[in-house]
């Protein structure tokens, strides 16, 4: 009989047997277009993700051809409106999203979020209507992809201090300097950089592929977000049409608001990993035998189990509060950050929990934890590291700026 379980058990491993977990019963506080989108993405991920993911983070490669599908099932700014080709959904619905998508994987998630809060966001937000017509509807499908230059191989908590930089030279810019740890750079055909100018003002242009003089090294030896495509931004003498320049802001305003929205993803998707994790070591201690019973009905493992549906649990409440902030254009940068902290924290304690329920198996590609605890160590530190939040909710509380 243990024997008998426990080759069941081998045989399920691997297989996306994933049921969302809702203890408190949020789902009542959803809509049912919510319901019917968290089902719609899950469904996808199932069927196109889960498959090849573990393979591709062990090849350390992108899974280009699930560009298409994620632009079919609206993952690429579903909160822009329906005008630019977008979903036009609320905000709960873009976490929604974003947490079903980094179920699957953080990397695949990273991708979606970048496409849509980084790079679709400022074009719509700071943009001219002009560049939104142009750019939006082919970045929505996924016929463009982009990327996001902001963090610079001697400033990433410090943007402000970047130097990159571009010259007025009549008909066109001439932008020189680099950008590294950029998603979706290797592919990407746009790129959303951040740059000061002759007055040492921040202000965003939009940069093409083909343009002479940028280009996008890859970041090999990676052992985070493997199934993700990294690289650098490098420009050299860089000639930038003036219509590509966002006229709509200038400052760290434009890119630190992109950042926000992206955060506010992130809140939301890091809970799919934990969940994830979860899911997988609940249906593990019902079905491994040890000591002639399932490890489950052992009181340490049920008090991790516990733990861990307390922590995702709070967590759920927090996001789904924020969502509704955001839906009433009221949720703070600072309120953001404390839910990223928390999300990001809280899912990598899950993961390593989840791992020594799993035991040996536990660091093997046939289970989810150990490509999600990897990949959240680097959801932990970009986009604003864990203690660059800590101090952003410090300063929000006492009034007094510890960065300097």
């Amino acid at each position: 009989m243990i024997e008998t379980k426990n080759h069941e058990l081998k045989k399920a491993a691997g297989q996306d047997l994933y049921q969302h977990h809702d203890y408190y019963l949020l789902d009542e506080m959803l809509s049912e277009e919510h319901v019917l989108i968290r089902q719609s993405v899950q469904d996808w991920v199932k069927k196109e993700v889960s498959p090849i993911i573990e393979d591709c983070a062990q090849k350390a490669e992108f899974p280009k051809h699930l560009i298409k599908g994620l632009g079919e099932i609206g993952a690429f700014g579903p909160q822009l409106p329906e005008k630019y080709g977008c979903g036009g959904l609320d905000q709960i619905a873009y976490g929604i999203i974003m947490q079903e998508l980094e179920r699957g994987d953080s990397g695949i998630r990273s991708t979606a979020s970048v496409q849509g809060s980084l790079v679709m966001y400022p074009i719509y937000k700071f943009g001219s209507e002009e560049q939104r017509m142009k750019y939006l509807p082919k970045l929505a499908t996924g016929e463009w992809m982009g990327c996001f230059g902001l963090t610079e191989p001697d400033h990433g908590s410090n943007p402000s201090g970047m130097l990159s930089h571009f010259e007025d030279k009549g008909d066109h810019y001439l932008l020189n300097g680099s950008k590294m740890w950029i998603s979706n750079a290797p592919f990407a055909d746009v790129a959303v950089v951040w740059a000061k100018n002759e007055e040492g003002a921040i202000r965003g242009l939009i940069l093409e592929r083909g343009m002479e003089g940028f280009t996008t090294p890859t970041t090999h030896g990676k052992w985070s977000l493997r199934a993700s495509a990294t690289g650098e931004l490098v420009f050299e003498d860089v000639k930038v049409p003036k219509e590509n320049i966002l006229p709509g802001v200038s400052g760290l305003k434009g890119p630190l608001t992109c950042l926000s929205s992206a955060r506010y993803g992130i809140a939301w998707g890091a809970i799919g990993c934990a969940l994830d994790c979860y899911d997988s070591a609940v249906r593990y201690s019902k079905q491994r035998i040890q000591f002639g019973k399932p490890i489950g009905a052992f009181q340490l493992t049920q008090k991790k189990l516990a733990e861990m549906i307390t922590e995702i649990t709070k967590a759920q409440l927090m996001v789904l509060r924020l969502g509704q902030l955001k839906n009433e254009d009221r949720a703070t940068p600072a309120q953001i950050s404390m839910a990223k902290r928390n999300s990001v924290d809280m899912a990598l304690k899950i993961a390593r929990e989840a791992r020594q329920i799993h035991g040996g198996m536990g660091i093997t590609g046939e289970y989810p934890m150990m490509r999600h605890m990897m990949n959240l160590e680097s959801v932990i530190t970009y986009e604003g590291t864990h203690d660059i939040h800590l101090l952003i909710t410090g300063m929000d509380v006492t009034g007094f700026n510890a960065f300097k």
